[in-house]
């Protein structure tokens, strides 16, 4: 496995990481087992960096890792490294009740952090979005005290744009930045990826599949859960699926000519926009995980590269990537 660094203050991390949200919450029902033992099989290929929220589920995907990291190798537990969100509110029906940034809430959630995934320290810890009622500055500055108790290694933001990237970094160490960043959602390429790299901080990029739209797996008349996010996401509906679907099978005649799969060609194109880049993959099952793995061995060259913009050129997607109330809660 290759590493790669996510900022000038940062440890290194394998060049994929396991974003684990699919695993307990959004997707529809997950199999326990089959999580755990894809868990196991990404720290064994060599995956150190595994991504969670303390909201997935409501704590149910904190503890999952847990379980997994106790049960694997020693050596293998001891590779990996565990980023955690938190601040989004919940109730007892699921439902989402905005954000909280406030520096006690911050070492509130901390603590439950910890206990729920059976650690000493969180190592890359941040609010999951912008708390609109209090400065980005309290936030990472309680953050910061947590680094200095010990109980956090590295500070991390999430959705956020450059005014507030520049802000928490004249008052911390910012490690990286977790954004949604695809073939299909490049809107930080004008602003905030300058932004991060003229700061010397990395990127974490979430959703290098689309949630699954472009893997080459989604098909039009598949049926989701109610409880499943893409139910309910503006990308995933009516003309704007049939839309993004002709964009993947456009996608589809390239990776075939590489004699590798969509997927793979869609991770790899995120892989090689940068080395301060770190695609999570959101792999619920051990055969997903070994193909997005399979991507590390893509390599894009110049026309390759042209080819994928031609038939999925900037701004192609039909449709916002979260539906309007929680777009409100992305800062751009």
């Amino acid at each position: 496995m290759t590493t790669r660094s996510l900022g000038t203050t940062s440890p290194r991390v394998s060049a994929l990481g396991l974003g684990c949200m699919g695993m307990s919450a959004l997707y529809g029902d997950a199999d326990r087992a089959e999580s755990v033992a894809t868990l196991h099989a990404a720290l064994d290929a060599g995956v150190t960096l595994l991504d969670t929220g303390d909201f997935y589920a409501m704590g149910h995907n904190e503890m999952l890792i847990g379980e997994a990291l106790r049960a694997a190798p020693a050596a293998a537990r001891e590779r990996a490294l565990v980023s955690v969100k938190f601040g989004a509110l919940r109730d007892p029906d699921g439902g989402w009740a905005g954000y909280d940034g406030r520096p006690a809430a911050v070492k509130n959630f901390a603590a439950y952090s910890l206990q729920r995934l059976g650690v000493d320290h969180i190592d890359v810890y941040r609010i999951a979005r912008l708390d609109p009622d209090v400065p980005i500055e309290e936030t990472v500055g309680a953050i910061a005290e947590l680094v200095e108790k010990g109980y956090v290694r590295h500070i991390g933001l999430s959705e956020v744009g450059a005014g507030t990237i520049r802000r928490a970094a004249a008052t911390a160490p910012i490690s990286d930045l977790q954004i949604e960043y695809s073939l299909i959602s490049r809107g930080i390429e004008d602003e905030i990826l300058p932004a991060v790299r003229e700061l010397g901080i990395g990127v974490t990029a979430y959703g290098v599949l689309s949630r699954g739209l472009i893997s080459g797996h989604f098909t039009a008349d598949r049926q989701l859960a109610p409880t499943d996010f893409r139910a309910h996401s503006p990308r995933f509906q009516g003309d704007n699926l049939r839309h993004n679907l002709d964009l993947v099978e456009a996608l589809r005649k390239i990776a075939e000519d590489r004699g590798v799969t969509v997927a793979q060609i869609a991770i790899a194109w995120v892989l090689g926009r940068g080395t301060d880049i770190v695609p999570l993959v959101g792999a619920r099952t051990r055969e997903r995980l070994a193909e997005a793995l399979g991507a590390l061995d893509v390599t894009l060259d110049a026309a390759d590269l042209a080819a994928i913009e031609e038939a999925v050129p900037p701004g192609a997607a039909a449709g916002e990537r979260y539906p309007a109330p929680q777009m409100a809660h992305v800062e751009r």
